[in-house]
């Protein structure tokens, strides 16, 4: 089977990431805006023995004709843009999340990837995780009942000068509900689905910059079970916790390994007697594979010959996104206007 051809673009964090866990495959084209990024990316996919070529400019990498798929890795008022240019030159993609900056951009992208036959997938790589695998399988057991609610919490503390980055800017499509918010709306949908009621608050609590640095959210679905998830930027140890409770059990998937701690499921059944409950718990410490993992099914995808373009996942997370930032921006009018 021939290898596949794969661009970067955007050679950050999260893009140097991809590539350092990249599956098999041919040539990996590496490209930023910044040329050391870029360099840095390449010398050390070619000290791992991997082929390695560099790029400036995203309209000449994901336009090479041997490229046959793009990782898109860009701030995020920039998905759009390169996806949308991809997929018009006949590449499949994955765009990290949220995949777009507005549904309205995300539709677009949906329409282009049907129009040109490609695959697109939105890089939602939690779902990879061995905590939340683990606790998917219980919950498809019927390990905890019927589900009733999750309570999520997601959050870091910021660094110096963080309201000066890409996140705290909005033209760059900043905030901590549109960063990190988008993760924990979709955990919560992948066990509840899509939310028919969404109540929540983007707030400014502490960094001087023109986004959100809280979100704070009720979701309901049609069946009355609720999501209750908390995302911030003011959290001051980074924290990943999120809990899924059932009438017979619940479940508790904390950290991400890293500076989130130890990534740990807890299982907790209850007993006919009620009481304390049975407690199982998993530990995972090993280190984090979900960037690979997402990859592979990717690349399955791709390699597949039937293109498919999912962005549902994203599209719900967006559309929540969006009711929420509405409800913050017009009672902030309104009490504005009272004064």
């Amino acid at each position: 089977m021939k290898p596949l051809n794969i661009a970067i673009v955007g050679c950050g964090g999260v893009g140097r990431k991809r590539a350092m866990q990249m599956p098999l495959c041919g040539e990996i084209v590496c490209c930023d805006t910044r040329i050391d990024r870029v360099n840095d990316l390449a010398a050390d996919l070619c000290a791992e023995g991997r082929e390695a070529d560099v790029s400036f400019k995203y309209s000449d990498a994901v336009s090479r004709k041997k490229v046959d798929a793009v990782i898109v890795a860009t701030t995020h008022d920039m998905l759009a843009p390169v996806a949308i240019a991809a997929i018009q030159a006949g590449k499949h993609v994955l765009i990290e999340k949220p995949g777009a900056c507005s549904l309205h951009e995300l539709e677009e992208i949906e329409r282009q990837a049907h129009r040109h036959n490609v695959s697109v997938t939105i890089g939602f790589n939690h779902r990879y995780h061995p905590g939340f695998l683990k606790a998917m399988e219980l919950w498809n057991e019927g390990a905890i009942g019927t589900g009733m609610m999750v309570r999520g919490r997601y959050g870091h503390g910021g660094r110096l000068g963080y309201e000066k980055e890409w996140r705290g800017d909005p033209a760059r499509g900043g905030g901590e509900l549109l960063d990190q918010g988008v993760h924990i709306i979709d955990l919560a949908q992948a066990f509840l689905g899509k939310f028919s009621t969404i109540v929540g608050r983007a707030k400014t609590l502490f960094w001087m910059m023109d986004v959100d640095d809280n979100a704070f959210m009720i979701l309901e679905n049609a069946r009355g079970q609720i999501a209750h998830l908390h995302v911030s930027c003011t959290e001051w140890r980074n924290t990943f916790s999120f809990e899924i409770y059932g009438t017979a059990g619940k479940l508790h998937w904390e950290g991400l390994g890293g500076s989130y701690g130890v990534e740990r499921l807890t299982y907790y059944r209850m007993l006919p007697q009620m009481g304390p409950p049975e407690t199982t718990i998993y530990e995972f410490p090993q280190a984090d594979e979900s960037w690979r993992l997402e990859l592979e099914a990717f690349f399955a995808s791709v390699r597949s010959g039937l293109p498919v373009v999912d962005v549902s996942g994203a599209r719900e997370a967006l559309r929540v996104v969006e009711e929420i930032r509405l409800q913050s921006y017009v009672d902030a009018g309104t009490v504005e206007t009272a004064q």
